[in-house]
């Protein structure tokens, strides 16, 4: 099993594979802040953004996050809308499956420059029949969404980042 390991990593870095973090730090840079714009009508969500945006800067980018006048790259992302559609009914007519759907849309400044994304992070999720959606559901959707998104914007930058080397 150790040989195959060894004979995996030398194969790897001998293709010159870097990993996609290696190029999305390539996009960001070293330290990079953080804002999330808050949706007047979902504002209790916005913390959940605000830690998932947060989490992927550290764990995705690899970089260090910093106060917005110590950084070379912020991001302001802003949720511009968040909404649940039926996508499944029981045999009785009534919704089982919603789809969250939530667009996001990422202003990243670097000096003078501003590259805009906009992505849309998708989650479905059962709930009872007959039933309403209820606060915990909306919530998790909202924040897998958010998610789904962030991961889509991270995906924009280090396919630029990769492009750019």
């Amino acid at each position: 099993m150790k040989y195959w390991i060894l004979i995996a990593l030398i194969l790897l870095s001998g293709c010159g594979y870097q990993p996609a973090s290696h190029f999305a730090q390539n996009g960001v840079g070293e330290s990079v802040s953080t804002e999330v714009v808050v949706l007047m009508e979902d504002p209790q969500n916005t913390v959940i953004i605000k830690d998932a945006v947060d989490r992927a800067v550290i764990t995705k980018f690899r970089s260090a996050l910093v106060s917005k006048s110590a950084s070379k790259t912020h991001l302001k992302i802003g949720v511009e809308s968040v909404s649940f559609t039926p996508v499944r009914y029981n045999t009785d007519g009534y919704i089982i499956t919603y789809r969250t759907s939530v667009v996001m849309k990422t202003d990243m400044i670097t000096g003078e420059q501003i590259k805009t994304y906009r992505t849309k992070g998708l989650y479905d999720f059962a709930i009872e029949p007959n039933a309403i959606i209820t606060d915990q559901a909306r919530f998790e959707a909202i924040r897998e969404g958010a998610q789904k998104g962030i991961d889509s914007f991270i995906a924009q930058v280090v396919a630029e980042g990769a492009h750019s080397k």
